[in-house]
């Protein structure tokens, strides 16, 4: 009687083999094979999308030139916005921008 319940034990009630929690799943499992084709197709999608991706920025013309191109440009025409002067054109107009000169002058200060 012991010999039987602990071959029932490690040989497993049913078949007869042992059981083993890493068994590949059998023919009948329908769900997970039909998982697997799902995620595969999902991959292959994936893979699609990024070659569409890849021929549609070979079509592209490079950037960095036309950058470079518009960066001289810039750096080289003068903002018409700014004054062409390199210093004020007033020098009583820098003692707004200047502390006071004295430490217990006013401490109202612009900046």
């Amino acid at each position: 009687m012991e010999e039987e319940t602990d071959t029932s034990v490690s040989t497993g009630a049913q078949n007869g083999r042992p059981q083993d929690s890493k068994q590949p799943p059998t023919e009948t499992d329908v769900g997970g094979k039909h998982r697997k084709l799902a995620e595969l197709h999902r991959l292959n999608q994936e893979i699609r999308f990024l070659e569409e991706e890849l021929e549609d920025l070979d079509k592209i013309d490079k950037a960095t030139s036309a950058c470079k191109e518009m960066l001289l440009i810039i750096e080289n025409t003068p903002d018409p916005l700014l004054s062409v002067t390199k210093g004020p054109e007033n020098p009583a107009w820098d003692r707004w921008f200047e502390g006071p000169v004295e430490s217990d002058g006013c401490k109202c200060w612009i900046i």
